[in-house]
């Protein structure tokens, strides 16, 4: 038995062995690129396809909703740019509200999205335990704010 203590579930973490199983088939038989034509690719997209279904149906969604990620870095680059070029599309916003210890794929985002974009972004500071100000983000909301992107659990320092 090992005598370490591992802290780092959030970066990776061991597979649970019914999920490595689960998985075996996909690494042996539906290994081909979802998108090729060729057999192996078909198989492949099959299983892909019946597994944005199940999830589709648990979460009361409709297959095209749901969308697979290589990362949640790449998840949260996806939310924060969708959300914010529908509400500009839509005339709906242009302001996102997030926080100075906000995971660094968020803040790249917004930065990214208000020096090369022209969107409004306000990044609020936390006090010295991490956390956000309720009346902060009170008061950096307006009229045209469209996303408040700020985490419920900090995975640097642990703030909840």
């Amino acid at each position: 038995m090992s005598t370490h203590i591992y802290l780092d579930h959030g970066a990776s973490t061991p597979v649970n062995p019914q999920i490595i199983e689960k998985m075996v088939p996909f690494w042996t038989d539906h290994y081909g690129n979802p998108s090729s034509s060729h057999e192996h690719g078909r198989s492949a997209g099959f299983a892909l396809d019946e597994a944005r279904l199940t999830i589709a149906q648990l979460m009361n969604a409709k297959a095209k909703e749901i969308v697979f990620t290589g990362c949640g870095s790449e998840s949260d680059n996806l939310a924060v740019r969708g959300v914010m070029w529908s509400a500009r599309k839509n005339g709906t916003g242009n302001h996102l509200i997030t926080s100075a210890i906000e995971h660094e794929a968020v803040i790249e985002t917004a930065v990214q999205l208000r020096d090369q974009f022209n969107f409004d972004v306000t990044i609020l500071g936390v006090d010295e335990y991490g956390r956000v100000s309720v009346e902060d983000v009170a008061a950096a909301i307006r009229p045209d704010t469209a996303l408040i992107s700020i985490m419920a659990a900090n995975n640097e320092i642990g703030t909840m």
